[in-house]
């Protein structure tokens, strides 16, 4: 196929893409919220709540992040720091891992993050949250939260995969002849995935 012609049609595939970002849309501003509880997570300045991470919004995005063992999980960690200073005019940002607060300091330190972590570790969080696999591993993704009044509502989760939307990486790569190819950590069975 010629150069015009792939671009004609992956012009269609990203319209069709997009078609189907909005039904997912559509879908989600019909869903019924899930209450969940005020959790209890570790920081370094001591015990915090989760209607705290909401900050002065009335919503929140809460990663799942694997914590320091997981590669991938620190690839797509590495992103949020572009967009962080962006989301926090629209919503609360914390990153949520099993890793206790000196080590998520330390590690975030080293990757230069500015966005705020707590830790779950001790707490059910990540297990009612379904981030927790059958096997009992840790699992990457996202849950979005509302605070209505004195309650919390899990209003969309999504988990993260290697090649998902919420690492650019991905996309940049699928441009090159070869996509991923041998790039570092993908020729080998990526963290995230043997927890699950």
């Amino acid at each position: 196929m010629n150069y015009a012609d792939v671009n004609g049609k992956l012009a269609d595939y990203r319209r069709q893409i997009a078609a189907i970002r909005e039904k997912m849309r559509e879908t989600l501003a019909s869903v019924e919220p899930q209450e969940v509880a005020n959790y209890e997570f570790a920081s370094l300045t001591g015990p915090v709540r989760l209607a705290e991470l909401f900050g002065d919004h009335e919503d929140l995005i809460l990663i799942h992040n694997m914590g320091v063992s997981c590669s991938y999980c620190t690839l797509w960690a590495d992103g949020y720091n572009g967009v962080h200073q962006h989301v926090v005019t629209r919503a609360g940002f914390a990153v949520s891992s099993p890793d206790r607060p000196p080590v998520q300091k330390k590690f975030a330190e080293s990757r230069g993050w500015r966005f705020p972590m707590v830790s779950h570790a001790g707490s059910t969080f990540a297990a009612d949250m379904g981030y927790v696999s059958a096997k009992g591993g840790w699992m990457p993704g996202v849950s979005v939260f509302r605070r209505q009044g004195d309650s919390i509502l899990r209003v969309s989760d999504t988990g993260f995969s290697p090649g998902d939307d919420f690492c650019s990486l991905w996309h940049f790569f699928d441009l090159l002849p070869g996509g991923v190819g041998e790039w570092p950590g993908r020729a080998k069975k990526p963290a995230c995935s043997s927890a699950s």
